[in-house]
C-alpha cells in the first residue's frame, strides 16, 4: 500500500513537471511581442529559398533528406537538381547550406513559423531572372546549374534580398530576444554574400560562356532589375559602379555594396516580395513563391 501510494505521488509529480514545462516552453515560443514575431516568420521565406537552393546545388536533394522536420510538409521544390561544381565551390555551397539549415533550425526555436512553401528553383525561373534583366532573351537561356560561375551568378541573385531585409527589420524590432537572433542571422548572411561577390569578382572580366557578357554585367543587371522591382531607388549595385557610387567615389570596384557610406541597404518586407515574386508587386506571388509567400505579412498581402 505504501509502495503504490509513494509510486502515484511520484507519478503526480512527475506529469506536473512535464506540463509545466510543456507549458514553458510554449510560452517561451510565444512571449515576443506580435510584431516580433511577424517580423521573424517572415525570412523563413527566404531561409527556406537558400536552404533549397544550396541543399540541391550541392547535394542533389533538399530538405526532405536533410532535415525533413523543418520542411513540416511543404510541398517538395521546383526544379531543383545537383549543380555541376568544382571541388571548392562544391564545399563552400555545401557549408553556406547547412549554414541555412541552422538557420531555419534558430528561427523555429523561437517563433511557430509555418511549413515550407512551394518554390520554384528551376532553371527556367533563373532564364526568365537573367532574361528580363537583360531586356532580352539569352541564347541558350542560362542554366545556373551547367557550372560553377553560372551557380554563383543564381546565387548573387538570392541571399542579399534577405540580408537587406535583417537590416531593415532590425530597427523594428522591440525585444532584445529578436534583435539578437537577427544581428546573429544577418552576420551569417552578410559572410555568404561577401564571399559569394568575393568569388564572382575575382571573375568580374571573365566572359560567361557562351555569352558575350561578363560576370561583372551579369551583376549590374540583376541588381538594377532588383531595383527596379522593389520601386524604392537604388539599394542594390553591382560588382563594376560608376565611379561616384563606389566608396567615397574612389573606386570602380564594388566588392561589398553599401550606400554613400557604405552602410549596408536596407528593404521591407513589401519591398521583398516585390523582387522575389518577380512582379514588382506584394500582391501578386509569382517568380520563387508561385502560390505565394507564408507568414501573417505575406499572407496579409494576398487578401
Amino acid at each position: 500500500m505504501v509502495a503504490s501510494f509513494s509510486a502515484a505521488v511520484f507519478t503526480f509529480f512527475l506529469f506536473t513537471s512535464l506540463v509545466a514545462n510543456f507549458t514553458s516552453a510554449q510560452q517561451h515560443k510565444t512571449s515576443l511581442p506580435e510584431s516580433d514575431v511577424d517580423l521573424l516568420e517572415f525570412p523563413l521565406n527566404l531561409e527556406y529559398l537558400e536552404a533549397e537552393f544550396f541543399l540541391w546545388g550541392s547535394l542533389g536533394h533538399g530538405l526532405d533528406k536533410e532535415a525533413p522536420q523543418l520542411a513540416e510538409g511543404g510541398p517538395a521544390p521546383i526544379g531543383g537538381r545537383k549543380a555541376n561544381l568544382d571541388t571548392l565551390i562544391n564545399d563552400v555551397v555545401l557549408q553556406f547550406a547547412y549554414q541555412e539549415v541552422g538557420h531555419l533550425r534558430a528561427i523555429k526555436k523561437t517563433v511557430k513559423g509555418f511549413p515550407r512553401p512551394q518554390l520554384n528553383i528551376s532553371a527556367a525561373h533563373f532564364a526568365k531572372i537573367v532574361d528580363e534583366a537583360f531586356e532580352f532573351k539569352l541564347n541558350p537561356p542560362f542554366d545556373p546549374y551547367a557550372n560553377g560561375v553560372n551557380y554563383l551568378i543564381a546565387s548573387y541573385i538570392i541571399p542579399y534580398v534577405g540580408l537587406t531585409g535583417y537590416v531593415g527589420a532590425i530597427p523594428n524590432l522591440q525585444s532584445t530576444k529578436a534583435k539578437r537572433l537577427v544581428a546573429g542571422l544577418l552576420g551569417v548572411e552578410s559572410a555568404q554574400d561577401a564571399v559569394i561577390r568575393g568569388l564572382l569578382y575575382e571573375r568580374a572580366g571573365q566572359k560567361v560562356l557562351p555569352y558575350n557578357i561578363t560576370v561583372a554585367e551579369f551583376t549590374s543587371h540583376i541588381s538594377d532589375l532588383r531595383n527596379k522591382l522593389g520601386k524604392t531607388g537604388v539599394k542594390d549595385e553591382g560588382l563594376v559602379v560608376p565611379l561616384a557610387q563606389g566608396p567615397e567615389s574612389k573606386t570602380h570596384g564594388n566588392v561589398i555594396a553599401g550606400d554613400e557610406n557604405s552602410v549596408a541597404y536596407d528593404r521591407t518586407p513589401t519591398q521583398i516580395l516585390r523582387i522575389v515574386y518577380g512582379t514588382g508587386n506584394e500582391t501578386i506571388p509569382g517568380g520563387f513563391y508561385p502560390k505565394g509567400a507564408d507568414g501573417h505579412i505575406a499572407r496579409y498581402f494576398r487578401h
